[in-house]
């Protein structure tokens, strides 16, 4: 059976690099909400055209919506090992995949809990820089922009807002860890490592 994880960690853990090494490595596929959602507005689904109403209307999609999309995806998927990224976030969202992987002929092989202390996922995105130009990404501290190049602070990299981002992480979060302990599908991933390392790990992690 094809594998299924969900990575779950706090915006700056690194979570979107590591999956990014699966993929190209490891022939994952990763799921990003997100983008999945974009995918089926984009195609004009009848989920997709759902979500599109209240996303123009600014309003939170509903979950039902939301696993729909993910479980067309999934079939759509079918033999490929997945990384589900942002996505469940709640424990109802959690109860409706239980219900919905076996519907898909799967199961969940792990949860991944990329750990990183608040002080350290500030530190990381707070440092982060823009070279409005090309895009590029830089870090006032690991990765310094060469000289001469002007480079911006996106308002998402403010500290007020990252703590803010950090505060609805750990209250939709935690529960979640929880959920999944309970069900011992939980590991545990110290992403404060280099990232070479983490990637180690992960791998010994979903051989």
């Amino acid at each position: 059976m094809a594998k299924t994880y969900i990575f779950l960690g706090p915006p700056g853990a690194g979570k979107g690099t590591q999956a990014q090494r699966l993929v190209e490595e490891k022939g994952f596929v990763q799921i990003s909400t997100g983008d999945i959602l974009r995918e089926a507005v984009k195609k004009g689904t009848e989920l997709g055209k759902k979500a599109k109403e209240y996303m123009e209307a600014g309003k939170l999609v509903p979950d039902e919506i939301i696993i729909g999309i993910i479980k067309e995806k999934l079939k759509e998927l079918e033999g490929k090992d997945i990384i589900l990224d942002g996505f469940p976030r709640t424990i109802p969202q959690a109860e409706a995949l239980d219900r919905m992987l076996p519907e898909v002929g799967r199961s969940l092989d792990g949860v991944i809990l990329f750990d990183v202390p608040d002080d350290e996922v500030i530190k990381r995105l707070s440092g982060r820089r823009v070279d409005p130009k090309t895009g590029k990404v830089y870090h006032i501290i690991y990765n310094p922009p060469p000289e001469g190049v002007e480079v911006i602070q996106r308002d998402d990299d403010k500290e007020e807002v990252i703590k803010k981002r950090l505060e609805v992480y750990h209250s939709q979060t935690a529960p979640l860890i929880e959920y999944y302990k309970k069900q011992n599908k939980l590991q545990l991933i110290d992403a404060t490592n280099p990232p070479d390392e983490v990637y180690k790990k992960l791998l010994s992690v979903i051989k």
